[in-house]
């Protein structure tokens, strides 16, 4: 799902979305509620229409806000109370009132009211804020009027295994319509983020859709679908593009570097998107280097078809058999190596070309 926190993905249009072959988008509840307010979202017929998207739509509850805007939240049994960082205003986020927003936005996909721990956390406060957690999805539960969209759960618990066994099962036990793994890319290393996912991916009911929270390089996407995740979202693709950083078939190019300035070779010969097909590798690297606005564009246009078509290939190779060989051929262009550039629900790990 590329992210469109204020119902757009930065620099892109509905329509380029829909022609890279988008099916669905991600909201953010508390930004939305900030500006332009739900009240005005509503009246103008609803998140779709306000934002031109025809497709599905889900919006995140404002629970990783609770992560990464702690110094401006309160947090108790009842909810969550924000001082807004535009303006100072408070904004009282509860179960309630989270899900009674996300029907009035006509979402198709609603996530529970949830607290996301940073890392490292004691095992005492992920058992506090995991408790918290499932408390608020029972209570979700209860108002949620069901249909026409659904109500996902949020599964908790940091990186302990009893903890992550614990919530899913009193999760389970209250039959959301999908749920999704919270809490990952919070931090922590790699090896803890993956045995995370490979412990409580396979916990979740089979039968509903499984959703992992702002995951993240290629390399993550398929070592979490091999464990049986169905979902995924990430800034990684659009804030990525907008500092000149590309994700390509044969590894990562970092479009600043002067090795491309004189380089006229698309940026990935397979890939039909409006960069690769008119323009070249020093055009970008100029766009970029001077910081004119259409080189985010056409950056941000490339990784976003680069991980839908990645996407596409995923669930090709899980149909024909064949997610070894796509998983050989990804890893045989790209590696993982640790990144200062800080990236909200998404991996703190980008991939780059060997």
């Amino acid at each position: 799902m590329p992210v469109a926190t204020l119902g757009s993905v930065k620099g892109v249009t509905p329509q380029a979305l829909e022609k890279a072959g988008a099916g669905i988008l991600l909201s953010n509840l508390y930004h939305l509620a900030l500006r332009p307010g739900i009240e005005t979202i509503e009246e103008l017929g609803g998140l779709h229409r306000f934002a031109g998207w025809a497709g599905p739509m889900l919006t995140d509850s404002g629970g990783f806000q609770v992560f990464s805007l702690a110094k401006l939240n309160r947090v108790d049994a009842g909810g969550v109370r924000f001082r807004s960082h535009i303006d100072g205003s408070e904004l009282h986020l509860t179960p309630e009132t989270v899900v009674d927003m996300q029907r009035r936005l006509g979402v198709d996909i609603a996530m529970v009211l949830d607290e996301c721990p940073p890392w490292p956390v004691s095992r005492e406060e992920a058992a506090a804020a995991l408790e918290r957690t499932n408390g608020w999805a029972r209570r979700a539960r209860e108002v949620w009027p069901g249909g026409p969209g659904a109500l996902f759960g949020i599964l908790q618990g940091g990186v302990f295994p009893e903890l992550r066994e614990l919530a899913a099962r009193e999760l389970s036990a209250l039959d959301f319509d999908g749920y999704a793994v919270g809490g990952v890319s919070v931090g922590e290393p790699v090896q803890e983020r993956r045995a995370v996912v490979e412990l409580a991916t396979p916990m979740l009911p089979d039968a509903k859709p499984r959703y992992l929270m702002g995951l993240g390089t290629p390399l993550d996407i398929l070592h979490a679908v091999r464990h049986g995740t169905d979902l995924f979202d990430c800034v990684l693709p659009s804030r990525n593009a907008r500092h000149g950083v590309v994700f390509t078939r044969r590894g990562l190019l970092r479009l600043k570097n002067a090795r491309y300035r004189r380089d006229a070779s698309p940026l990935d010969p397979d890939c039909g998107c409006p960069a690769c097909t008119r323009v070249g590798r020093a055009f970008l690297h100029h766009l970029v280097r001077t910081g004119e606005l259409t080189g985010a564009v056409l950056a941000t246009l490339h990784n976003l078809q680069f991980y839908l078509d990645f996407m596409a290939d995923l669930r090709e190779a899980i149909a024909s058999g064949n997610l070894a060989a796509l998983e050989e051929k990804l890893t045989a262009g790209y590696r993982e190596q640790d990144s200062s550039e800080e990236t909200p629900r998404s991996s703190n790990h980008l991939v780059q070309l060997p």
